[in-house]
């Protein structure tokens, strides 16, 4: 049974077309091609459609993070960027190594990322590798299959610091990335406390603030 997706065309009009099918799986050289209605993420070579727009409360989180993220890397080497964004990940025995187009097979979009080295930006379209920081927001349209995807990508590609944010519960837990290179039992923060972080180094943000709903 075919599966669809809306693709968005150049005057404005929208037309139903089945997903693109391949036996080998699809490359980021293929997700340049594509012009979808419907924001993707490819995953080792397969299409996953990501959630329907965020709500408000999923944007102003996400928004509260960002700006403190923003405020605190002024004057630093490390840069944020807020979605959507292309990421790049190569698995682990490519980290270090270009590849081209047509031999990428993951592209995610995470909530917000930061980027340490500048080499992995220096193409201006996407990052090139993973980011020393990642922050997901989840909504309710999150499946498990899709967070446990997320999470075994950012631990294979070598991310440091992995944060998952649960605004049902006000809770953040926070993976980093030990010695052997896997994330151990999260750091939980909760609702009247500050959050601090490994790669943003000096960095205490007050959970209230982050999930502080108006202005």
């Amino acid at each position: 049974m075919k599966k669809y997706l809306t693709i968005q065309n150049n005057d404005f009009t929208e037309t139903k077309v089945a997903e693109p099918e391949s036996p080998y799986g699809f490359t980021y050289a293929d997700y340049l091609t594509w012009n979808f209605k419907e924001r993707i993420e490819l995953i080792r070579g397969k299409i996953f459609k990501m959630s329907p727009a965020p709500s408000f409360n999923h944007q102003k989180i996400q928004a509260n993070i960002f700006v403190a993220f923003y405020n605190f890397l002024n004057g630093k080497p490390c840069i944020t960027v807020t979605s959507p964004i292309d990421v790049r990940l190569k698995g682990k025995p490519f980290r270090k190594k270009k590849l081209r187009d047509d031999e990428i097979t993951t592209v995610v979009q995470p909530d917000i990322i930061v980027v340490c080295d500048e080499d992995k930006l220096k193409d201006n379209r996407s990052v090139d590798g993973a980011p020393d920081l990642i922050v997901e927001v989840l909504s309710p349209g999150n499946t498990r299959t899709e967070t446990k995807y997320k999470f075994d990508l950012y631990e294979e590609n070598g991310v440091l610091e992995y944060w998952v944010v649960y605004p049902e519960y006000k809770q953040i837990h926070v993976f980093l990335l030990d010695v052997n290179e896997q994330y151990g039992k999260p750091i939980i923060y909760e609702a009247n406390e500050n959050i601090t972080s490994l790669v943003l180094k000096g960095i205490s943000i007050p959970t209230n603030d982050i999930f502080k709903l108006t202005n």
